[in-house]
């Protein structure tokens, strides 16, 4: 994984024990794995619970760590066990996907579905309708039995073939109805609230004694999970917000003194604005949730754009959409929260295009501002190559995870290897982009912007 996408620095890093690191089983495995008569005995090579990944893997981390090797901060490597837990012939798996879109999702499913069926030889897998909500018996929305042939080509599409929603569920109702239809296998598929929402229902399995396993495949398109290098659907956005921006560059460019202004994902990081913006080259300012923004001074919003407009005639801005909210305290909202729980964001696209046409105004400049949104475009667009191979070794890495036992935890890439991650770990804390790193440090030589804004 390339520096760039991956840059991502946590000063806590060293506060990790092992036991935070640790994943749950449900129980011993004593069943041979089919995988092995699937792909031969030598077609596979079966991964030890004892294969790990360390969390700090520099020499500096290295050098400074002491006593017992084995008692150091590691992820267990992701892969097929020679032992299993669960019967293939009699187990039952659910799928759900939950939250908002992202190119990839139906790669997931459809890869969870072909690793159980073909892999392992499980013939009983359904797939929850509308994320949680299609778990609750009183919405009415009845599982779909999902087969091979029922998602052979899902993967051509953008969005999911399940569908999905937002809001929390009652745990108690998840679990019950888990228990009717006899499921002992739930995928969940979804993001930071999702993963929520799953660590409920592993802690109501555990209250009733159940053994039921809940695996999950982060999913968002912010890229912001942490302790993994990358999230799928990722590249997919960014690559298809290249499109964007270069489009509002011939916009800006056909007017004097044009700005072409970009709004793209990202709540609490911007990853999707900084990859988008290196990768389209088009970009003349790139702003962040992580950094703070001001609109006047030397080095302000303002006096940038101005620099470029006497030096290219025409600008082009990339902004997160988490990006200044604290420039737009005096803006109310109706409601403070969304159904996932999050904070409702206010418009930094249409505050900052409305405030860059009034400052040029006050200056008796003529300018032009283009502005565009294409969050919902991006995200419903289908899994590009890249993201395409990352969404099938999800999937099969989350089903050789669940078909062993293991539970609360989800599927992550750490230092380019697939490794197992407590969900507890990945919702302490959301993922930033490191503003003394590689990536941003990239973003400021591409445009030339100042690294602080004042």
């Amino acid at each position: 994984m390339a520096t760039n996408e991956s840059d991502f620095h946590d000063e806590r890093i060293g506060q990790f024990t092992a036991d935070d690191l640790a994943i749950d089983i449900l129980g011993r495995c004593l069943l041979p794995s089919p995988v092995a008569s699937h792909l031969g005995e030598r077609g596979v090579h079966f991964v030890g619970a004892a294969d790990k990944v360390l969390l700090d893997d520099s020499l500096s981390g290295l050098r400074a760590a002491t006593g017992d090797v084995e008692k150091r901060p590691a992820f267990e490597l992701a892969g097929p066990r020679d032992k299993i837990f669960f019967d293939p012939r009699t187990v039952r798996c659910g799928v759900v996907t939950c939250g908002g879109l992202a190119p990839g999702l139906n790669n997931v499913v459809r890869g969870i579905v072909l690793e159980l069926w073909s892999g392992y030889g499980v013939r009983q897998i359904f797939g929850f309708r509308y994320g949680y909500e299609g778990m609750i018996a009183r919405f009415g929305h009845l599982p779909m039995a999902l087969t091979p042939e029922s998602v052979a080509h899902i993967h051509h599409e953008g969005g999911t073939v399940l569908g999905t929603s937002r809001g929390s569920q009652d745990p108690a109702e998840l679990v019950d109805n888990l228990e009717a239809n006899g499921i002992g296998i739930l995928f969940v598929i979804g993001g930071d609230g999702s993963m929520n929402g799953a660590l409920r229902v592993c802690a109501e399995i555990a209250r009733r004694g159940l053994r039921i396993g809940v695996v999950g495949v982060p999913k968002t398109i912010d890229n912001d999970v942490p302790f993994i290098d990358r999230s799928f659907g990722f590249v997919s956005a960014y690559s298809a917000a290249v499109d964007v921006i270069r489009a509002a560059r011939i916009e800006a460019m056909a007017a004097r003194d044009g700005i072409g202004l970009v709004k793209l994902m990202g709540r609490h990081s911007g990853f999707v604005a900084c990859q988008a913006a290196l990768a389209s080259t088009e970009a003349d300012l790139v702003l962040i949730p992580e950094i703070k923004i001001t609109l006047g001074g030397q080095n302000g919003v303002y006096a940038c754009v101005e620099r470029v407009l006497a030096r290219k005639g025409h600008a082009v801005i990339v902004v997160a959409e988490g990006a200044a909210q604290d420039l737009m305290a005096d803006q109310l909202l109706d409601e403070t929260k969304d159904k996932s729980g999050n904070a409702r964001l206010k418009d930094v696209g249409v505050f900052m295009r409305d405030r860059i046409v009034a400052h040029f105004r006050a200056l008796n400049r003529e300018t032009t501002v283009k502005y565009i949104d294409p969050s919902y475009a991006i995200r419903s667009v289908p899994a590009c190559p890249s993201d395409s191979v990352y969404c099938w070794n999800m999937a099969r890495n989350a089903v050789h995870a669940a078909m062993a036992g293991n539970t609360g935890m989800l599927i992550g890439r750490w230092h380019g290897r697939f490794v197992h991650v407590p969900m507890a770990l990945t919702v302490r804390q959301s993922r930033r982009v490191d503003t003394d790193g590689d990536l941003w440090m990239s973003v400021i030589e591409a445009t030339g912007q100042p690294r602080a804004f004042a």
